[in-house]
């Protein structure tokens, strides 16, 4: 991108102590389009703009008089202005984008979502292709279908192809396995190609029709299983002609579900709402004329931006910059007119390769699909508010409680989670106003520490996460809590002794004389003092919100450090034992446990195994 790059600030003074010179800048500033950038005095971003006239645009920032609050606050915090002249309009969005991506700037809106897009994978290079759930790269031999809007759009329609079609979808390992068939076939959900139960042929019928499906060739489907149907009544083979009619009975069903109009149509509906200062951006998506699912947004900006500068953040966001493999349909339906449609339909032209639309006067099964979307998105944001709601009565209560000053803005809670001693996880749980900031979330792997000792595990956790915040990475909470009793609160209060960190309002959640749920006993770290609270009481149901959450994420960590280790194969560790003579003694005893319960004799029949490894053999699958 050829482009021309101009700073401009105070230039009579020293930058850092000097207040900006909003009259001295827009004298100089150019009238030509381009993307400018907003900085504080530690030359932080604040905020990223495009404009076809930088001057005009710019100067709309310090007029005398018509701004709201929130614009007000943002200008008194610009010491520096950088722009960028762009050749176009649309290099300017393109600039603009890229630039909120890599610096995420508080005043700018943004949809705080980075999780990759799932799709539905067909292992077809397998001789029973299994269906599955998949997300990132494509390194697989296969076909990907989607990406779907949400993982739960995935599974729902994993459920339903494993009802009508029956493909596997287990794993590989799991499948080789087998011996006899497993409770999927006994429920009707897999047809048992692992054990022959159903024909290669028969089978590959099935994975055909569930790739039409997915391509959104219902009808074709229906239009093969209705010949096969009156082809297996003609020959008298009448249960297999009642399964096929139920199949195609399923088939009318799921197109009644899905709005199904013809079979064409890749389309995003994009319905926006907003109420009480917040919004909802429902996301519709509809490939080959089928709907794929839906999923909701809640952008987040600290400007008083209208919901036609949300929308059309949304759109620029989602698809320009958006990650996890983003689906550039050929026409975005919006429910309000976009006054940039024309120029963000530019941009994701040419980032497609080809044209894409945006509309939002739509008839037809378009505008059935932007009547769902409206209902959805309307639904979710009174949810949503609701729940704003109750999260504030709840810290209300808290702060009363815990008879604090300010209402907290910030809390962390932390717990340990190991079997045994074994793969000992601590979690690190962040909520703010909202409730729940899963972003700040932090798993730890705790090493070095005597197995089961949740002492010495919370009290490395803390050290960890706390140095950091002494050193400023991180934002300092306004309450920790603590999952335990006196004892792990004590071992909090010596990792804030150790680090010289003062003030931390501090809360021990001990669980009740029979552990249950509304019995917990709070205890205050600045005085020991302990606290019982009625279990209807709604800063008891914040405490038990964020102690449940960090439970929950200390025990995903845990299973998913164990199971790691346990699935790597204990053979890795016997020294002149490679990936070679892995492999056969796998293949020769048919997996690990028939390795560990061969004897001596057995293991040096296996090619490649001398009489001193298969003892190494031996003796390390048995110590291990």
């Amino acid at each position: 991108m050829s482009s021309k790059h101009t700073k401009a600030s105070s230039a009579a003074v020293d930058s850092a102590l000097a207040v900006f010179d909003s009259k001295t800048f827009l004298k100089n500033v150019t009238a030509k389009a381009g993307v400018y950038v907003m900085l504080n005095t530690k030359a932080e971003v604040l905020y990223v703009g495009k404009a076809k006239n930088l001057r005009n645009r710019l100067s709309s920032y310090f007029r005398a008089s018509g701004l709201t609050s929130k614009t007000v606050a943002l200008v008194s915090r610009i010491q520096q202005i950088e722009v960028t002249v762009t050749a176009s309009e649309r290099e300017a969005l393109l600039l603009e984008q890229n630039l909120i991506k890599q610096y995420k700037p508080p005043y700018n809106i943004l949809l705080r979502d980075d999780k990759s897009y799932p799709y539905i994978y067909l292992s077809t290079d397998h001789k029973h292709p299994r269906l599955s759930i998949h997300r990132g790269t494509k390194k697989g031999k296969g076909t990907y279908f989607g990406p779907y809007p949400s993982a739960s759009a995935v599974r729902e329609s994993l459920s339903w192809l494993q009802k009508v079609f029956r493909v596997r979808q287990c794993e590989d390992s799991y499948y080789r396995g087998r011996s006899r068939p497993c409770l999927q076939y006994q429920i009707g959900r897999c047809s048992a190609p692992c054990v022959s139960a159903i024909t290669d042929e028969e089978y590959a019928l099935d994975v055909h029709h569930t790739q039409l499906f997915l391509q959104g060739k219902s009808g074709e489907i229906s239009r093969e299983l209705a010949d096969e149907m009156e082809r297996c009544a003609g020959q008298l083979e009448f249960e297999k002609a009642a399964e096929l009619r139920d199949r195609i009975g399923h088939l009318q069903q799921v197109q009644a579900s899905q709005c199904i109009e013809g079979e064409t149509g890749d389309i995003d509906i994009v319905a926006g709402v907003m109420d009480g200062g917040l919004v909802c951006v429902q996301l519709l998506c509809v490939r080959g004329g089928r709907v794929l699912g839906s999923r909701s947004y809640f952008p987040k900006s600290q400007l008083e931006e209208p919901l036609v500068s949300q929308l059309e953040a949304f759109v620029a966001q989602h698809y320009l910059i958006g990650t996890g493999g983003v689906d550039m349909p050929r026409e975005i339906v919006t429910n309000i007119a976009l006054d940039d449609a024309a120029l963000l339909a530019g941009g994701l032209s040419e980032q497609a390769g080809r044209l894409v639309s945006i509309s939002h006067n739509v008839r037809s099964h378009r505008a059935k699909w932007l009547s769902l979307a409206m209902t959805a998105a309307e639904q979710n944001l009174a949810n949503r508010i609701a729940s704003s709601a109750s999260t504030l009565k709840r810290f209300k209560a808290l702060q009363a409680v815990l008879e604090l000053e300010a209402k907290p803005e910030r809390m962390e809670c932390f717990d340990i989670s190991h079997s045994s001693g074994e793969a000992t996880v601590a979690s690190c749980v962040v909520f703010d106003g909202n409730g729940p900031l899963k972003s700040d979330y932090r798993k730890m792997n705790i090493d070095g520490i005597a197995g089961g000792d949740d002492y010495a595990a919370m009290h490395q956790a803390l050290s960890r996460r706390y140095k950091r915040i002494k050193a400023g990475e991180i934002v300092m909470p306004d309450i920790l809590f603590i999952d335990g009793g006196k004892g792990q609160l004590t071992q909090a209060k010596q990792v804030m002794a150790e680090l010289g960190i003062e003030g931390l309002f501090m809360v021990g959640v001990a669980k009740g004389s029979d552990r249950r749920a509304g019995l917990e006993v709070l205890i205050r770290g600045d005085n020991g003092r302990e606290i019982n609270l009625p279990d209807n009481s709604p800063a008891l149901h914040l405490i038990q919100h964020i102690r449940d959450e960090s439970h929950r994420f200390a025990i995903t960590g845990h299973k998913a450090r164990r199971d790691k280790a346990r699935k790597q194969s204990t053979l890795e560790e016997i020294p002149g034992v490679g990936a070679k003579r892995r492999r056969e003694l796998l293949r020769h005893f048919g997996g690990l446990q028939g390795v560990r319960q061969a004897s001596v004799e057995d293991l040096r029949r296996v090619p490649g195994i001398s009489e001193k490894i298969a003892l190494q053999i031996h003796e390390g699958l048995r110590s291990a």
